[in-house]
């Protein structure tokens, strides 16, 4: 009977935890638009610092 009543509870739990888990990771993914922005700009300044190399040469 006890063990019962603890399984349902462990199964509530672990239910509780993958909702939580699932709900953050949705409130904290960053955007499509914020990444590509960004990646623009990463790949922006590595190309004047590749220039900038070699012009130095």
């Amino acid at each position: 009977m006890l063990s019962k009543i603890w399984k349902k509870v462990c199964i509530f739990i672990l239910i509780v935890a993958c909702l939580f888990n699932i709900v953050l990771k949705l409130i904290g993914r960053i955007s499509f638009n914020k990444e590509a922005v960004e990646s623009a700009k990463y790949m922006i300044e590595q190309y004047k610092y590749e220039n900038d190399k070699n012009i130095i040469k």
